[in-house]
């Protein structure tokens, strides 16, 4: 099986499942430019999560509930047009801007007036607009200490090898790729759905990199290997070996990691379904573009075929 001989095909099947995300993106953009280009949780932009349950199974319907935050609302703390999602049969989540303490009592007392029955607070967390903005930047830092920490490590760990810097560049595109994948769909659920980037999300960001990065050295590490047994074999032929024989491992070390989320996805509460469909969707593309992006990279740069890309084929010559 030759992977490699198809590579500009894989290629092209990154940029089109890419594409639709970049365009989510725009879209949520252009509606709330404040945000960036996902919808963000209290984490990132400040607010009040308040998740609470009612003793004898009733559930509010969600339009009463934010009838009473914006009764509630006063101009010393405005709390008005909440977003609240029911939970299971007998509790509700309810997030809006920041509320003191004073106010959340008044919101529970208002619940329980309008209900009949003991309202019991599972969860109540509040973020200030600062806090979660120190956050949003911290969160960015992350990301990029960890690219960064990436490359350096692995033309560390590759130096022996000619042209050791491809191998960590190589790394970080595929890395790249993955991580436009996971904010792309990530984007088309929060305009569709409604969901918001947390800091769950940005765990399964920084997970998804690391399945990512792994996944990518294994395949390096034997190209490393069969460059110092094959050397008079042409480089795409070691690399393509070289991804044959850790193709098996590869799939069924992802495979029992998806299983294992999917049946989390299924039987898991709602309060980690948001989390575990983005980190499958991570360890999903983290698995593809080890095998079909990263090491062809290699590939493309060794023959520099960047240099025919725009250049015409002689007249009769197949391109």
């Amino acid at each position: 099986m030759n992977i490699i001989k198809n590579r500009y095909l894989y290629f092209l099947i990154s940029f089109l499942v890419i594409i639709p995300g970049l365009v989510f993106m725009g879209i949520h953009w252009s509606q709330n430019p404040a945000e960036g280009v996902l919808p963000l949780g209290i984490d990132f932009t400040g607010g009040s999560l308040l998740e609470v349950q009612f003793a004898d199974g009733t559930q509010p319907e969600a339009t009463v509930v934010a009838e009473i935050y914006n009764n509630l609302s006063d101009a010393d703390n405005e709390i008005s047009a909440p977003i609240v999602q029911l939970l299971g049969t007998d509790a509700i989540s309810v997030k809006s801007k920041a509320m003191s303490d004073a106010k959340k009592g008044e919101i529970i007392a208002a619940l329980t007036e309008k209900t009949g029955t003991q309202v019991t607070v599972l969860n109540f967390t509040s973020v200030s607009p600062a806090v979660g903005q120190e956050v949003a930047r911290a969160a960015a830092g992350a990301v990029g200490m960890a690219a960064i920490a990436i490359l350096i490590y692995i033309w560390f760990a590759f130096r022996s090898v000619q042209h050791a810097i491809r191998y960590g560049t190589a790394a970080i595109l595929a890395m790249l790729h993955d991580v436009l994948v996971v904010v792309g769909v990530e984007a088309i659920l929060g305009v569709t759905l409604g969901w918001e980037a947390d800091s769950l999300f940005l765990t399964a960001v920084l997970t998804v990199i690391g399945f990512s990065v792994h996944d990518t050295i294994v395949v390096f590490d034997r190209i490393r290997e069969n460059l110092g047994i094959y050397r008079k074999v042409e480089f795409e032929k070691v690399v393509n070996h070289s991804i044959m024989q850790t193709l098996d491992r590869s799939i069924n070390t992802q495979l029992t990691v998806m299983f294992t989320l999917f049946a989390m996805v299924l039987f898991g509460g709602d309060s980690i379904r948001h989390f575990v469909i983005i980190l499958l969707v991570g360890v999903f593309s983290g698995t593809y573009s080890s095998i079909f992006n990263a090491a062809p990279i290699l590939v493309v740069w060794e023959n520099k075929e960047w240099n025919n890309w725009f250049r015409k084929s002689p007249a009769g010559e197949t391109a």
